[in-house]
């Protein structure tokens, strides 16, 4: 699941899913609306009908990776249509922002897209996602963030945003820091070419339980591209990245606050 501004084929297509097509790893994309910049309460929806599919097709749990928004939109999902729980595996997060950001805080005093105003570390989105439980029994929950993430802030350590607290569910939360300590990956690097964060979300997929940050050689940390990016087209795909968040982040549709919650929450 892409993060916010982003649809599957820029964010993914030149990274995860070619590894994956190269493990004969089978993958589904999920295009959230309006490029992920619309009311993550509807995107949740759009989550809640692929894993009810894409379960059925496979005939088992699956298993869900995403980056920024799309590793915290899932956890919408989970919260409010418990029927889904039982077809979760794993969830694995890249810089998910499960809390906010108090960036947004400042950024849409004014206006913002939907999405933005609910990934405000204050927003009434935030407040009931993580209401209750952050995470439930049989799921494990890996969250890979970076401490120089410049856009979900803060990340650092047991303090940060994109980690994961409470609830029955089996948790790692780790920074890609604590492997490498010179990794510099910022936040659109860790979601798309960060070799870092690449093992540990590799490494949560292959085994039980979430990742575990002993199981990740520290050869890693000589590695300036995660498998699946080609060196020779590295700069074009980057460059047709950076383009997708630049102009969908300038047609976004902007609102005057952020949008309410649905009845559904409220009860």
């Amino acid at each position: 699941m892409p993060g916010t501004t982003l649809d599957p084929e820029p964010n993914f297509d030149w990274n995860y899913e070619r590894a994956f097509d190269a493990q004969h790893r089978p993958w589904c994309a999920v295009r959230l609306p309006e490029h992920a910049t619309g009311d993550i309460q509807v995107a949740g929806e759009y989550v809640v009908y692929a894993l009810r599919t894409m379960s059925t097709r496979a005939g088992r749990k699956v298993d869900v990776l995403g980056y920024s928004q799309g590793g915290m939109v899932p956890r919408w999902a989970l919260r409010f249509w418990p029927d889904t729980r039982a077809f979760v595996d794993d969830l694995v997060g890249l810089d998910p922002s499960n809390h906010g950001t108090v960036d947004a805080d400042t950024t849409c005093a004014q206006s913002c897209d939907a999405a933005n105003y609910q990934q405000a570390s204050l927003a009434r989105f935030i407040a009931a996602l993580n209401s209750g439980a952050e995470t439930f029994r049989g799921i494990d929950y890996t969250v890979v963030y970076s401490r120089t993430d410049e856009v979900v802030v803060p990340n650092v350590d047991v303090a940060s945003s994109s980690s994961l607290r409470t609830g029955d569910g089996r948790i790692a939360n780790i920074a890609v820091q604590s492997i490498c300590p010179a990794d510099p990956s910022e936040h659109l690097a860790m979601g798309s070419y960060d070799a870092v964060g690449y093992a540990l979300a590799v490494d949560a997929l292959d085994h039980a339980g979430p990742a575990d940050r002993a199981r990740v050689p520290v050869t890693v940390c000589a590695q300036p591209l995660q498998s699946g990016v080609d060196p020779a087209t590295f700069p074009q795909q980057y460059a047709r990245y950076l383009q997708a968040v630049g102009q969908n982040s300038a047609s976004a549709r902007m609102l005057s606050a952020e949008p309410p919650l649905k009845r559904y929450v409220l009860r």
